[in-house]
Order: structure tokens, then sequence, then C-alpha cells
């Protein structure tokens, strides 16, 4: 039988072995079947969940999906059709469905179709981005889009370069990796703010470094001048500055151009972990506020947040390829010597993984479909419909919001009955809000310790606005939601006064 043909009544790939695979000339008419199962079920889980997640917690969760899902691995199959169903449903029906507009905790983006499809593209093809002959076409992509991106952060370096990660924790890992391979001898020590993401830090571990030195922070950035007093204190050690430009609980962004003429100051390399705020760069209304960016030697760059693509989407861009050196490795079956001079693009040294996705693909496609205006509107639009829903709390006379600026998309707030109470009881009631929000399938709000107007830690909700067509209309019976939460929460606590019990036991919804 020659490849791709199909195969005959009475062959042995009739039954189990029918119709399989996503790919060749028969996969997509299978492939086409099977997605309109999957887009059926996707529809109707919307109605059956009734919100942004299902009610009734972990363990209502867990028993409807047990009941559709077990035996994962049963003796014999139910078919293609039957398990995709179940399983499809189950996870649906059981999702916190970030095109919700009241599912708002997390750097969680909606999809947007466009990339969900393109995804499904690379999927079925199934390219392996390590070794050209897995991806031909694919490798051209990614370079196209690679280089696209190492522009749009690096503006004006000579040579810059960016490689697709799996998101900011092994962009940030692979950073601290170059900056020890390519700085002096010597234990390489690395200098971050209290706000950094925890990535950080266990990248550190993960690569044998020193525990990062930690300088203090005002209003969630880091202070210059404790900055400039920490690398003082470590002279004659190579030096890694990590700065953020969107801190996960508040959207704060360092003062990036006085951080890196202190970082220059000092011998020192420049990481800026712009997970969350690089998509800024799309617009040029918001992109100032990432001035200085370009003196960093590295940045982290996710498109699973400000970027709706699906998980996962992360991209390192560095201000030199030459930095990417230390990742060449040569393996015969992958990127053989003669093979390489022979003309075919060696793949391996653009990732510290060997098997991975063709996550450029539906970069490629959003970047094309939308070009740079389309995405800086999306942004904007985000960061404006924050604004709006930060008025709306000023606005609202039982919620408070976190005093100051919001950061970039991210709003904090706190209920009115909170402060009426000690500062454990407050927070408490704060913690409630969210736990009891979750359990009634009502709202998915985040959570974030930060300082209030006086400079103490209070415990604050947290509404992280990166939807792409939401408006603050539709983020308003959030507000009501919370407020009535909030005073069952402070109801509870007062009946159960001089009961002894903790308050975060009293509280528990």
């Amino acid at each position: 039988m020659s490849p791709g043909a199909a195969p005959g009544p009475g062959t042995e790939a009739d039954g189990v072995r029918g119709g399989l695979v996503a790919g060749g000339a028969h996969g997509p008419k299978h492939l086409r079947a099977l997605t309109a199962i999957v887009l059926d079920v996707l529809e109707d889980a919307v109605p059956a969940r009734g919100g942004p997640l299902p009610a009734g917690g972990p363990e209502a969760v867990a028993v409807n999906t047990r009941a559709l899902c077990s035996p994962v691995l049963p003796e014999e199959g139910v078919g293609p059709e039957a398990a995709l169903a179940d399983v499809v449903r189950a996870v649906a029906e059981g999702a916190a469905d970030p095109a919700d507009p009241a599912c708002v905790a997390h750097l969680h983006c909606p999809p947007l179709a466009v990339a969900v499809a393109a995804d499904l593209a690379g999927a079925a093809l199934n390219p392996s981005m390590d070794s050209w002959d897995q991806a031909p076409a694919a490798g051209v992509i990614e370079e196209l889009t690679t280089a696209a991106l190492a522009r749009l952060v690096h503006p004006a370096a000579p040579a810059p370069d960016a490689l697709i990660t799996s998101g900011g924790t092994e962009s940030n890992l692979v950073a601290l990796l170059l900056a020890r391979e390519g700085m002096l001898p010597g234990a390489l020590r690395v200098v971050t703010g209290a706000n950094a993401h925890h990535s950080v830090h266990r990248a550190a571990w993960m690569l044998g470094l020193p525990a990062p030195v930690v300088v203090a922070c005002r209003d969630g950035r880091i202070d210059p001048a404790a900055l400039d007093r920490a690398l003082t204190g470590l002279t004659g050690a190579p030096l890694l500055v990590v700065a953020t430009a969107g801190t996960t609980d508040e959207g704060r962004i360092d003062p990036l151009p006085e951080i890196a003429r202190i970082a220059a100051r000092h011998g020192a390399r420049l990481h800026v972990d712009a997970a969350y705020g690089g998509p800024l760069l799309f617009s040029e209304r918001l992109a100032p506020q990432l001035a200085g960016l370009e003196h960093a030697d590295s940045v982290t760059f996710d498109l699973h947040k400000l970027g709706w693509q699906p998980v996962a989407a992360g991209v390192l861009a560095v201000a030199d390829a030459a930095t990417l050196a230390p990742l060449a490795l040569r393996t015969d079956y992958l990127n053989a010597d003669d093979d390489t001079e022979a003309g075919l693009p060696d793949l391996l040294g653009r990732s510290i993984r060997t098997t991975r996705r063709p996550d450029a693909l539906k970069m490629a496609v959003t970047f094309r479909a939308l070009g740079r205006r389309g995405l800086g509107s999306l942004v904007e639009h985000c960061v404006r419909t924050a604004h709006g829903f930060a008025r709306a709390v000023d606005d609202h006379p039982t919620l408070r919001r976190r005093p100051g600026d919001i950061g970039i998309s991210t709003v904090l707030f706190r209920p009115a009955a909170a402060d009426a109470l000690p500062g454990e009881a407050g927070d408490a009631v704060v913690a409630a809000v969210r736990r009891t929000l979750l359990a009634e399938g009502r709202a998915v709000l985040g959570r974030a310790v930060a300082d209030d107007g006086d400079g103490r830690a209070r415990l604050w909700l947290k509404a992280t606005l990166l939807h792409p067509n939401a408006a603050t209309a539709d983020l308003l019976p959030l507000l009501e939601l919370v407020t009535t939460a909030a005073d069952r929460a402070a109801q509870a606590i007062s009946a159960a006064e001089g009961t002894g019990a903790p308050v975060a036991e009293r509280l528990s919804p």
C-alpha cells in the first residue's frame, strides 16, 4: 500500500487502528468529525457550568469529573467519540473559564480563536522543533517570529535574537543560565527586588547559584538607592540585576531607566522579567511605560498573558544573539556537523528543551491577523477597562481600592466591612469573600498582600483584567457579588464572637 493511501476493507487497519492519525491525506477528514464533537461539547458546557467556574468547590468538581472519566485506562476502550465527549465535557463543565468576565484572578487570558485554530494545526502536524527534518517550515516560521519579537524588544540593538519558551519561569531560568555562563569566573550574584517573581529564586537554586540578594521596594517597585547599596556591597563578584515590568500581585513596573544606569555603573548585567508588561510594546501609546527596557541584556516576555495565546507562549529576548552561544549542543542524530555544513539549519541550540511544540505557529498567525496596531488596540482596551473598573470601585459606597495608581491592568480592592474589623479578622473576611465566590461558582478573584496607605500590609482582592472584549460594564456585577459576600462574612465573625475559634476557621465557607 502506498504511503497515505486509505486502508481497504478487511485490512488490519480496520477497527481500533482505523482513522487514528490526524495528519496525512485522510487525517483532516477524521479530525473534522472529532472536532465537531469537541465544539458541540464546549458550546453545551457554558450553560451547564452556569458561570465562570462550577459551583460546589473541589469535592463537587472531583465527583463529576471522576464520573465522566473513570476508569481512565479501561480494559476495553469506549471509542474515540464517546471518550472525547466525556473527557471534554468533564474539563469544560469543570473549567475556570477566562472568557467569562468574572474570571479575573490570574494572569490567565482567554485565547483568541485564531490562535487556537493555529494551535490545532500545529498539534495535527506535530513538528518537533529540535531538528530541521522534523520541522522544515515550522522552523522558518519560528525564525521569523523570534526575529520580529527580538526587534520589538531591542529596536536599536545590532543583532538581537529571541527564543520561544514555555513561559516566564523557563525564560527566567535561561536568562540566569546565560548570565552565569557569560560572566567572568566566580559565583554569579543575582540581585533582585522583594517584588520579583518566585521563579527568579527557583532558577538560582536550580543553577546552584547563591540565593538572590533581595533589595527593598517602595510602592511595589525596586528602590534604586537600595539597589545601589546592594551592588556596592558585592563589588568584585559577577552581577546580574533582575528587574520586573509587571509584578504578579500588583502589576508594578520597576524604574527601569534608573535601574539600567545603576547596573551599568556597577558592571552588572540586566535582565527584566516583563512576562506581564512586555506586550505594552505593541501599543505606541503605552510603550513609553517600558522606557529603559531596551537597555536590558535579556527580557522575559509572555504572550499567554497580554497576548491572548493558548498556553504555552513564552519568549526570551536578548540584545545580542552571541549571548545564546552557551546553548549550542551537538548530537549526531539531530545536527551532525556534515548536515549543518551542507545547509540544514541547526535548531537544537534554540532551547534548553529537546522535543518541543511549534508554539511559534499560533503567535505568527495572530501577529499576521492583527498586526502590531491590532494587538496594541487590544492591550489598550484591557488597560482602559481596568481604569474604568478602578473608578467604579472608587465610586462604590462599600468598597475601597488600594491607594495609588493601578498597575497595568491589575486592580486591588477590599470591602469596607473588612476595614471595620481588626487586622487579622479584616484580612480573613477578604479571604472568605474569595473562597465563597469560588465555592458558589460566581467569580474567580485573586488575592494579594500589599501595603495600604498607612504602610501596613493588608490582604486585597485582585482583579487582573486581560479580556480583549469585556467592558467595564461587564465587570460591575462583581462589585455587588463582593459586597454581598463580605456582609455575610462580617456577620459570621460577629456571630462567632466569644467562641474562641480561629478567625480563618470561623470564616470558612
